[in-house]
């Protein structure tokens, strides 16, 4: 008799992205794919016109990157704080294997970028691009390989991202910010003061934060600081009602929200940011364009830094008895996945952007080298978790 009312309680939209197989992942390959070759076709004047072309002081391509994806970092915090507050990172040795591997998976990327740069000290600025994961990208691929791959890496890999998802947060607010007005960013100290008040007041009708939220977000587009840090500031504000033997409240404001945002997250925002963003024109690119620091950087971080970094912290982690391994994963199931936090599409081109603002030239060198990076991480791990699968079956 109690099992109905808990079959019916809505899923979390971690769960939900899990079991449904990360389609969100899949769509945003489509798009990327389908930027790239519309970006070498003769539709290629009318495809980067487009994205020009201004409306309301913006281009097209502004409107993308600055709203379109504050709504992606309002989900990005959502899920954060309910991962934290009441999900797969509520207690610390939940954090600890996924903590840990994450900022091996973040530290070795940028050491490997910085090594590629050194000579080049004004494309240094690009040392965060290869740092992050693509949670919808990596699950995505995860999703063609099925059933191979443990629950439990899932769960690691998503809650790796997440809080890899943190830390580039943290790396926009203090790196990536721009010649900051103060009365501006005064202006939305107060707003979130104000949010935080209706937070405290226990109000949890989601309309007035929604609008003071909008608000927020002109304010910080404003103040220097990159508007998409609205979102972040924004979702730390909504209320998480949490009551005993009933965590996953459906009632909860943040879980409205967060169930509300994800499909239009998931299946329109992100693959719209990387159809805007992915298209680069191939021509006259040559082998020596390729090895250039930039795009060297990125894909050598992307590949090997995040491989590094992840499986070498995970086996360090479990070797000295500090975190337990994923259950029933084998190593070269945990390699696979450390290969796939190699996909950095979506946050690695949003970096990109943040890192050379003003040159074309080196975000197309940053698309081509996340491009290589990203794809090379999908293939191999790919690979890897697929000749896993066949070495763990019976004799």
């Amino acid at each position: 008799m109690n099992a109905a009312p808990a079959s019916r309680r809505p899923q979390s939209a971690l769960r939900a992205l899990l079991t449904s197989e990360a389609g969100g992942g899949i769509v945003l390959m489509v798009a990327a794919a389908v930027a790239l070759v519309i970006a070498n076709s003769p539709l290629a004047p009318a495809y980067f016109g487009v994205l020009k072309t201004y409306v309301l002081g913006l281009s097209i391509l502004h409107w993308i990157n600055d709203l379109l994806m504050a709504v992606f970092f309002l989900l990005v915090g959502l899920e954060i704080k309910r991962e934290f507050l009441d999900g797969q990172l509520s207690t610390w040795p939940r954090r600890i294997l996924p903590g840990l591997a994450a900022a091996g998976g973040m530290i070795a990327p940028a050491l490997i970028f910085v090594a590629f740069n050194l000579a080049t000290p004004a494309t240094l600025r690009g040392w965060a691009i290869p740092t992050a994961t693509d949670i919808a990208f990596a699950l995505g691929v995860l999703a063609l390989i099925g059933s191979r791959v443990p629950v439990s890496l899932k769960i690691f890999l998503t809650a790796l991202a997440i809080i890899d998802d943190l830390g580039a947060v943290a790396i926009i607010a203090a790196f990536y910010t721009a010649d900051l007005s103060l009365a501006w960013l005064g202006g939305a100290v107060v707003l979130i003061g104000a949010l935080a008040g209706l937070n405290r007041a226990g109000i949890e009708k989601l309309t007035p934060y929604l609008v003071i939220g909008a608000v927020l977000w002109f304010f910080v587009l404003k103040s220097g600081v990159h508007a998409t840090l609205a979102g972040v500031a924004l979702a730390m504000t909504i209320p998480l009602r949490r009551s005993p033997g009933a965590p996953d409240d459906h009632h909860s404001p943040l879980h409205i929200l967060e169930h509300a945002l994800h499909p239009w997250v998931a299946y329109l925002i992100v693959p719209i940011f990387g159809f805007a963003n992915a298209g680069v024109s191939l021509s006259g690119i040559s082998l020596a364009a390729l090895v250039q620091p930039v795009p060297l950087g990125i894909a050598a971080g992307l590949f090997f830094g995040k491989q590094i970094g992840v499986f070498l912290v995970t086996w360090a982690a479990v070797t000295f008895g500090l975190a337990d391994r994923p259950e029933h994963a084998s190593w070269p199931q945990v390699y696979g996945v450390s290969l796939l936090c190699g996909i950095g599409f979506t946050m690695s081109l949003f970096i990109g952007l943040l890192a050379f603002p003003t040159s074309e030239t080196l975000q197309d060198q940053v698309k081509i080298g996340v491009l290589m990076g990203s794809v090379a991480s999908a293939l191999v791990g790919t690979l890897v978790l697929m000749a896993a699968r066949r070495e763990q079956r019976p004799a």
